[in-house]
């Protein structure tokens, strides 16, 4: 059975200035990432502003991304969408086209049950084969997937992890605790926090979905091989090192910092789509001097 460890880039998805994909720009990050040592690939989740895609935009997306690794990483794709009938499409899409795992957010904009989310996530799991990591954001969904309702869901077969953004860790530590043993698979928590990656792992975690991995990718791998190699107190230092650059997310949306940033470091991501574009002269003066300290 897949399963899902080590550090996950969430990849931005490049635009132009029109605001329409650079694919060639997304294979050029695919290589860089796999260059940088990451563990894996993660598209069209929030720092790849899923939410500001079509359908038919989050397919070429997949499909280059997928088409790119080569099998090189496990490419991570997020399907989630408001309904159940079309996450299910998207994921049985990404599925066809090759990816190792669909990330599936709890449907947003319109409230819902915990008993509403359980339904949703067996329905989409038992449409398709993919392995399937639960995506728990209460911030951008307005609900938080109890520990209660994953310990349920784990059960099932190709439901494999949890994502957790909800940067509570006494959740990721429920999560563990309620899951672990269940079932004859493994089920593997992941922090979708940076700042929480290796106090994840120390937990029994399995690693992080990184959107810092898009500024500084070979910063975060670091964080999970030093950790596997028992190198904990150099590990810390580098999970610290990340501190100055997350302290950056609160002057503005969290993934539109993150694209700025790495635009200001010489990637070439272009644009958020409007209206989430940064375009401030004093933001890019503080992400200035903060990446200075990369260098």
């Amino acid at each position: 059975m897949f399963e899902p460890t080590g550090i996950i880039a969430a990849m931005a998805t490049p635009f132009f200035d029109d605001e329409s994909i650079n694919r060639d720009e997304l294979r050029n990050q695919v290589h860089r990432f796999v260059d940088a040592g990451v563990h894996g690939l993660f598209c069209l989740g929030t720092n790849g502003e899923s939410f500001a895609l079509t359908y038919d935009e989050k397919i070429q997306v997949m499909e280059t991304v997928i088409e790119e690794s080569a099998g090189r990483l496990p490419v991570y794709v997020g399907t989630g969408c408001i309904t159940t009938a079309e996450t299910i499409a998207l994921t049985k899409a990404a599925g066809d086209l090759g990816a190792d795992c669909a990330s599936i957010i709890c449907p947003y904009f319109a409230e819902s049950s915990q008993e509403q989310l359980f339904n949703h996530f067996k329905s989409v799991a038992e449409s398709v084969d993919i392995p399937i990591v639960l995506y728990n954001i209460p911030a951008r969904t307005g609900v938080n997937l109890s520990h209660q309702i994953v310990s349920k869901l784990a059960r099932i077969p190709n439901i494999v992890g949890i994502k957790d953004s909800s940067g509570n860790f006494d959740n990721i530590l429920r999560y563990i605790e309620e899951t672990r043993g269940i079932g004859d698979k493994p089920f593997n928590v992941l922090s979708g926090n940076d700042s929480l990656i290796l106090w994840t792992l120390f937990a029994g975690g399995s690693g992080g979905i990184s959107g810092v991995s898009n500024v500084l990718p070979d910063t975060m791998a670091a964080i999970y091989d030093l950790w596997r190699a028992g190198d904990f107190e150099k590990a810390r230092k580098v999970q610290d090192s990340i501190r100055p650059l997350r302290d950056c997310l609160k002057l503005g949306n969290p993934n539109s910092i993150i694209k700025r940033a790495a635009n200001l470091r010489g990637e070439k991501l272009g644009p958020c789509r409007a209206p989430f574009n940064i375009t401030s002269n004093s933001i890019d003066d503080t992400l200035r001097e903060v990446l200075a300290l990369y260098a």
